[in-house]
């Protein structure tokens, strides 16, 4: 096990590399840079120019930067934005991050807990109504974006009950109710498609262990079908669904650029935003790792969980 897990966690710290490297070269490719957006109305003289590119250092090589930037990293330091007179990455970085890891875990909850139950009821219901209705929701709702569903939530809102969410966000420690009223649509916008996903998925694991052998032999022992399902079928069925929940965690990551900015939510999706716009290299490669990171260590953690929920992944043998 111990083998397994610091295996898992060096192919982590090679993705992270990876997409480092990545994401700092490629954010230097697109046309136009900082300097270029600061100064393209002001009529700067190309001294003046040269000048600001230094202070950014944007005059050095892509790899010199890189590697002035690792080097700052490894004493805790993320640079400095081009915008708002330099101000560190880190602070605003931190002070965006508790935003977005509240959305995206809130979404990823509803998605867990009612895509599960949906698919446990479908299954167990197979042939029916409701198992053709949720399979109808599944399938629709995987194909709209979560932007979409935001829209159609906001108008469903507005025009039957004469609701809208606040326009101004406040934190959960000072307002509570206005930060449910403003996180309602966004999480739920978030985890449609997960959950979508994840209803279908339980479904068919859960058939599936439904008729396999073992489980007509906890039958025929007389067992109730509320221990066979609860028990026996779902306990097999949960790695598949495991599986779906780690991949899903990236359109819950991405839908956050989206919503963030649509609801006026403060978070790292809503900054990475404006960053892009304004090529902000510093503040664009520190929420792509942090994005990133967040995915590897679920994937980690997901895999870590297969070994509790399947007794034959103990072994050295299936860990390897």
């Amino acid at each position: 096990m111990t083998r397994y897990v610091l295996r898992r966690l060096a192919y982590g710290g090679v993705v992270m590399a990876l997409v480092t490297a990545l994401v700092f070269v490629l954010v230097r490719l697109v046309p136009g840079d900082a300097v270029t957006m600061q100064l393209a109305e002001s009529g700067a003289s190309p001294e003046q120019v040269a000048a600001l590119r230094a202070e950014f250092g944007l005059d050095a090589p892509v790899w010199t930067q890189l590697g002035n930037w690792l080097a700052g990293v490894a004493r805790g330091d993320l640079g400095r934005s081009f915008y708002g007179g330099g101000a560190p990455v880190t602070g605003l970085f931190l002070e965006r991050v508790p935003v977005t890891v509240s959305l995206g875990l809130l979404a990823m909850l509803f998605a867990t807990v009612a895509g599960i139950g949906l698919g446990v009821l479908a299954a167990v219901t197979r042939g029916s109504a409701l198992d053709a209705a949720v399979r109808s929701f599944a399938v629709a709702f995987l194909s709209v974006p979560n932007f979409v569903v935001a829209l159609l939530a906001l108008t469903a809102c507005a025009v039957w009950l004469n609701w809208s969410p606040p326009l101004a966000y406040r934190p959960l420690t000072e307002d509570p109710v206005n930060w449910i009223q403003q996180m309602a649509i966004p999480v739920i916008a978030l985890g449609t498609a997960g959950m979508a996903g994840t209803a279908r998925m339980a479904r068919s694991s859960l058939l599936e262990s439904l008729g396999s052998d073992y489980v007509r032999t906890v039958r025929a022992k007389g067992a109730r079908e509320r221990t066979v399902v609860g028990k026996h079928a779902a306990r097999n069925s949960t790695i598949a669904v495991l599986t779906l929940l780690g991949l899903e965690l990236a359109t819950v990551l991405g839908g956050t650029v989206i919503l963030e900015q649509m609801f006026g939510i403060p978070g790292t999706g809503q900054l990475i935003y404006s960053a892009v716009l304004e090529r902000d290299y510093p503040v664009v490669v520190a929420c792509t790792i942090f994005y990133a990171g967040l995915f590897v260590v679920t994937i980690i953690v997901i895999d870590l969980l297969y070994a509790l929920v399947d007794p034959r992944i103990r072994t050295g043998r299936a860990l390897s």
